[in-house]
């Protein structure tokens, strides 16, 4: 028999079958039918080979079925308002002949939540969290050389979390194939040891290999380091045996010399290449890694590469306007970019590992990451969805720490500090490289606590001063921090619309302001950094309100990522841009002659404020301030000046807009691949005459897209909207929305996006869409008719 040769990963996103809702099966009642039902191969109705699931949607990965469902005000506020439920997927794949004799594993990035998975009518298992990815081998069970049918139940109707949690299949699914000689799986692990100066370092390879076949062998082991132009830095090879049926970790370590380190404004990527020969095969694994030193100290905060960063972090879930939080790989990007922009350099995965892809954008655009476990538990399931965030996502360089558990009510118990060691013992065994850390709401200095390498500190629940003097040895960080609670373009909170003001006022009574919240941490060296919560606002947890509001208000940006007048708080004391912003706007006709505060967010020295033309008085900004006047309101043009030593450095300016005329499309790129996976997020605006966004405006606009994309969804940041995500219109809220467009596989060409609404100029935009080769993918055969 001849094995083919080598290691495949094929994306299995494509063309599957979907049904919402429980599927009735025929009740076995006489002795055969019960007797061939619990038979090996035989599951029935529609996790059996032969169900007709013909006439079910087709669609393709990742989805969340429940950003497609209605709202119900009697459902769980914490989730959104919307109810999750038990759905089916099914596939059906060919396997060619020559796959026999390899190993094959079915690997999902993550289905929320529950799911039950089968092949061919033979179970596989089952995996209960939403947010942990997981793989089945099925060589044994597999049909090759003819159809394969592989099928999904998700069941969604429990929660993990208190926030919109989605449901479905909503991460990649991929079909690995190795020679029955090979990487297992997640099977290298790459960690650097650079030396004090920096000058040269060791990369320490832990490569499990395992020989699946019925014959010992005997193999070479050969890992080579790649710089990022195709270069060979360094190399070591060995041979070894290995008994039939057996694996072994294989340790070597390859010098690298002068190595280029991994940085925020240099995030250099070395590949690292392992080839296990073994019987004529080779398995080949490429593993992008970095080389950086990072330490956390009790005085200095955190270090990158020997000097003191400070962590400007954001909290996050993985949701966002249209998707829910089945986020395209290119949205994960666009939404890492948006927070680079406004001068942060570090995220926090809440409360759950991520997409991988996530993590590989923080990796190429220089993000810090604190990657963190959803569950607090030393159970056997507990530490092995631990163990499975720490195997999965140990090489990549933006991961400086692990946090073990988000505010558990028992870390102020023994029983917690028992549980919590075990799973820092466990990550110690699995990666000595980084510390632990835990997002505490009280118990600081507690057992639990010190358990930790790191202390974490949710909101300011104590006293950073009397911490560090307590316990001067123990490195803190603010892991969670002010909650303020904002709407994009609101300036008078509205209880009854579930809107909050703009302005950096409110908070709740566990949180902070911003400005209140990042200034005692900015001002003290000790406190390595903060992580606010949140960058984008997601949906439930609508903190003040219930029903109709559906959305959080913690965003510096909203769920679409436009940005809140707080972004540019943040930018302008995180990020070296020169930054000068007024709010609010300046449209206020029922206002005349009332006295309206204007505020200003800038890093100027000075800034000086003028209504039409006259001054309102110059002054100084304080530190991580803002500033105010006092303006009596007329219409026209609000105008900032910003000074440093005495030079006038910037000019703002915000207008009364008119009547809303036109529309205006903004792309956030002009050209993407045609692979059917890549898009582009578009800002739909409405103007008035002059060009002007016209903040007020909440037209509906409907979109349509040329032939070769799709509309993959739509949103506006309104808290308070119940209209579809999964659509083809939206309103604006405050003078903008948002359309997501993705490419069609093969249909390379200009994409053409059209935007109108009544009684506005219509817009237009094109977006060229590149010929690209797709990832290697698993096509689906015809639908199976049950015949």
């Amino acid at each position: 028999m001849t094995v083919a040769s080598g290691r495949q990963r094929l994306l299995m996103d494509p063309q599957w079958r979907f049904h919402l809702g429980e599927v009735a099966q025929p009740e076995a009642v006489n002795h055969g039918d019960t007797y061939m039902s619990v038979k090996a191969g035989h599951a029935g109705g529609p996790a059996g080979v032969a169900f007709d699931d013909s006439a079910w949607r087709e669609l393709d990965l990742p989805h969340d079925w429940l950003i497609e469902q209605p709202y119900d005000p009697r459902a769980n506020v914490s989730h959104g308002f919307r109810r999750g439920d038990v759905a089916w997927y099914r596939k059906t794949f060919g396997l060619p002949t020559e796959d026999l004799g390899r190993r094959l594993w079915l690997e999902f990035d993550g289905v929320f939540r529950d799911c039950t998975v089968w092949l061919n009518g033979h179970l596989l298992g089952r995996h209960p969290s939403g947010y942990t990815s997981f793989h089945f081998d099925i060589t044994d069970v597999a049909n090759y050389g003819g159809p394969n049918v592989v099928a999904v139940r998700v069941d969604a109707r429990a929660f993990e979390g208190w926030w919109y949690e989605g449901a479905g299949i909503y991460r990649h699914v991929w079909l690995t194939k190795t020679p029955p000689v090979h990487v297992g799986h997640w099977g290298v692990y790459v960690a650097p040891q650079p030396s004090d100066d920096l000058s040269h370092a060791d990369v320490v390879v832990t490569t499990t290999v395992v020989n699946d076949s019925d014959h010992d062998v005997t193999l070479a082991l050969r890992s080579t380091v790649v710089d990022c132009q195709g270069n060979e830095v360094s190399m070591h090879c060995q041979e070894l045996s290995l008994p039939a049926g057996t694996s072994q970790d294989v340790s070597q370590s390859l010098p690298v010399r002068q190595p280029q380190l991994w940085d925020l404004t240099t995030p250099y990527l070395y590949l690292l290449r392992t080839a296990v020969s073994a019987a004529g095969t080779v398995d080949e694994v490429t593993t992008p890694f970095g080389i950086r030193h990072i330490r956390f100290d009790p005085e200095e905060g955190f270090l990158l590469n020997g000097r003191a960063v400070k962590l400007k972090g954001t909290c996050n879930h993985q949701d966002h306007a249209g998707v829910g939080i089945a986020v395209p790989d290119a949205l994960q990007e666009f939404r890492i970019r948006r927070l680079l922009e406004m001068g942060s350099n570090a995220y926090r995965c809440a409360h759950n590992p991520p997409a991988p892809e996530l993590l590989d954008a923080c990796d190429r655009l220089g993000m810090l990451v604190m990657d963190e476990n959803r569950h607090l538990s030393s159970s056997e399931w507990g530490l092995a969805d631990l163990e499975s965030m720490i195997r999965r996502d140990r090489n990549h360089p933006c991961i400086i720490m692990w946090s073990m558990a988000n505010e558990e009510p028992l870390q102020r118990t023994e029983t917690g500090t028992r549980i919590v060691r075990s799973m820092v013992r466990r990550v110690r065994q699995l990666d000595p490289t980084r510390p632990t850390i835990a997002a505490m709401d009280g118990g600081w200095g507690s057992s639990f606590s010190l358990a930790h390498d790191v202390q974490g500190c949710n909101y300011i629940r104590g006293d950073y001063d009397e911490y560090h003097a307590t316990n001067p040895q123990h490195p803190i960080l603010a892991s969670e921090a002010s909650s303020a609670l904002t709407t994009r373009g609101i300036y008078l909170t509205e209880p009854a619309k579930g809107y909050m003001s703009a302005y950096d006022v409110n908070a709740p009574e566990w949180g902070n302001r911003a400005e209140e919240a990042w200034r005692p941490i900015a001002e003290r060296p000790f406190m390595a950094g903060t992580f606010v919560w949140t960058g984008f606002d997601y949906r439930g947890e609508p903190t003040p309100y219930q029903w109709p509001c559906i959305s959080s208000h913690f965003g510096i940006m909203d769920t679409c990522g436009f940005p809140k007048d707080n972004f540019y708080y943040y930018q302008a004391w995180w990020s070296d841009r020169t930054v000068l912003h007024i709010l609010p706007h300046w449209n206020w006709p029922e206002r005349l002659g009332e006295t309206i505060p204007v505020w200003v967010h800038s890093n100027c020295e000075e800034v000086e404020l003028f209504l039409n033309g006259r001054s309102l008085g110059r002054q100084p900004m304080e530190r991580n301030g803002h500033l105010e006047w006092q303006v009596v309101y007329e219409p026209g043009v609000l105008l900032a000046r910003g000074y440093a030593r005495g030079e006038e450095v910037a000019t703002a300016v915000v207008q009364t807009a008119g009547p809303a005329h036109r529309l205006r499309l903004t792309p956030d790129r002009s050209a993407i691949s045609a692979d059917g996976e890549d898009l582009c997020v578009i800002t739909v605006s409405v103007r008035d005459e002059a060009e002007r966004v016209v903040p007020t405006a909440d037209d509906r606009i409907t979109f349509s897209v040329s032939a070769n994309a799709r509309i993959l969804g739509v949103g506006n940041g309104d808290p308070s909207s119940h209209e579809e995500d999964r659509a083809e219109q939206r309103r604006a809220f405050n003078g903008l929305c948002q359309v997501i467009v993705q490419s069609v596989r093969g249909e390379a060409g200009p994409i053409q996006v059209e935007a109108r609404a009544p009684g506005l100029l219509p817009a237009s935009c094109q977006v060229e869409s590149l010929a690209a080769v797709p990832r290697p993918w698993v096509a689906a055969l015809q639908p199976n008719t049950g015949t």
